[in-house]
């Protein structure tokens, strides 16, 4: 087990906001508080906005 992993077991559950996507306009849920004039995305939409991962 390395340390990301441990590091999760040591947190409780993760408190949930619940938010509407800028993009798509859909109720959903995020593990922050939204910012005002920050864009907040579901998952699907979020994975448009995420650059693509190199390896």
């Amino acid at each position: 087990m390395d340390y990301r992993e441990r590091r999760s077991f040591d947190r409780g559950p993760r408190e949930m906001h619940k938010a509407t996507c800028s993009d798509c306009g859909k109720e959903c849920e995020v593990p922050f508080q939204p910012t005002e004039g920050r864009p907040v995305y579901c998952n699907e939409c979020f994975a448009k906005h995420r650059p693509p991962r190199r390896y």
